[in-house]
């Protein structure tokens, strides 16, 4: 589907979240869409250190969700780009119950704020592939009308299903709004920084013990791709958005030459908090859960809709590794040198179990022998 030649790109868009390194590269790379006159980015902290320069043309508001409201208004929005969610309890920001106000109410609140914007047409939501839960009851494939099979144990994941929730009921209310949730699976990339790369680039990961899930990415600029056309173009609906192909947990930790350290399931979240402890990042039920089950989704709607194909999860998590390389703890020649001599080995020892088990005459010799000296 192309952009909608009655409607055009918005002319003045807000981004929530910009103080976080995805809302300030899209706020910025929205910005730099000369088919878009203003970018405002709202959040309640100012953009951090490390993300200023890819926010250089963008106006900085701060507003918590109680303000926000007012602010749309004022400004004439024409387009609301939805990304202050938090994926993990943060201890220093609230634990779990600041998590919970910043996902929900903060998403009730700015649509209340949007509903009341009379200039408002358009709407843009971030939302994630954990809707869907990680369970054993899990179908291969999820599509973007497959419900979860079970409620999810995670808080991030039950604060998705209540946003989408709040989503629906703002379509009803403002039919004349397109409303785009797009359902991201992890990011990746070289350039991205999240609890699953971190994940990832630890020398040692942790993984559950006789396990090992199917995973889906999507590179980092690719998501970049698909929010910046859900602006400029008219794309109603839920769509998933990852990369096609799937990568074996097992695959990506071997590629990225890191040493899997196997744990027995009860004791993974006991080995999550000893790696936020080492400073690995914050890692939740819905990671946890991740580890244990996998998750694919199709992504034909997005292809179809959009006419835009993600790079591959492989080739996502390839770029990843590139500009991880320097924690690499295992070259590939060494690994495979290390696993060619545990090939031989097991061929060694199956050599001798078979020849232990050879066929044996009366006397328990070997029966080649007894027939040889029965000859002579």
């Amino acid at each position: 589907m192309t952009a909608d030649p009655s409607t055009g790109a918005p002319k003045v868009v807000v981004v929530t979240g910009t103080s976080r390194y995805l809302g300030a590269h899209v706020a910025a790379r929205l910005a730099d869409d000369p088919r878009i006159g203003r970018v405002v980015g709202l959040d309640v902290h100012d953009p951090a250190p490390g993300v200023l320069p890819a926010t250089g043309s963008v106006e900085h508001v701060r507003a918590d969700a109680g303000t926000v409201g007012s602010i749309i208004a004022d400004l004439d929005a024409e387009a609301v780009v939805h990304l202050s969610l938090v994926t993990a309890p943060d201890p220093q920001h609230g634990g779990r119950p600041g998590m919970k106000e910043q996902n929900v109410i903060g998403t009730m609140q700015l649509l209340a704020a949007c509903q009341r914007a009379a200039r408002l047409r358009k709407i843009v939501v971030r939302s994630s592939t954990a809707a869907y839960g990680a369970s054993f009851r899990d179908p291969a494939v999820f599509t973007e009308d497959t419900e979860p099979r079970q409620v999810p144990r995670g808080g991030f994941a039950r604060d998705i299903l209540d946003i989408e929730g709040y989503v629906r009921g703002f379509r009803r209310r403002r039919s004349d709004v397109t409303a785009t949730v797009l359902r991201f699976a992890p990011f990746i990339g070289s350039t991205a920084d999240t609890t699953l790369t971190r994940y990832f680039a630890q020398p040692l990961v942790p993984t559950v013990l006789g396990r090992d899930p199917r995973l889906q990415f999507v590179h980092f600029d690719d998501a970049l791709e698909v929010l910046h056309r859900s602006v400029v173009e008219t794309h109603p609906g839920t769509f998933n958005v990852a990369g096609p192909g799937v990568l074996a947990l097992s695959q990506a930790i071997r590629r990225a030459g890191r040493v899997a350290v196997p744990i027995v399931e009860p004791g993974l979240s006991g080995a999550a908090s000893v790696a936020r402890l080492m400073g690995f990042g914050r890692y939740g039920l819905d990671q946890l859960d991740l580890f244990v089950h996998g998750r694919v989704v199709d992504t034909s709607r997005l292809i179809r809709e959009y006419d835009f194909t993600p790079r591959s999860t492989a080739e996502a998590f390839e770029d990843f590794i590139v500009g991880h390389a320097g924690g690499t703890v295992v070259t590939p020649a060494q690994l495979a040198i290390a696993e060619q001599a545990i090939l031989d080995g097991i061929r060694q020892v199956r050599t001798e179990v078979l020849g232990d088990r050879a066929p044996t005459g009366v006397t328990g010799r070997p029966a080649a022998n007894a027939a040889g000296e029965e000859q002579a």
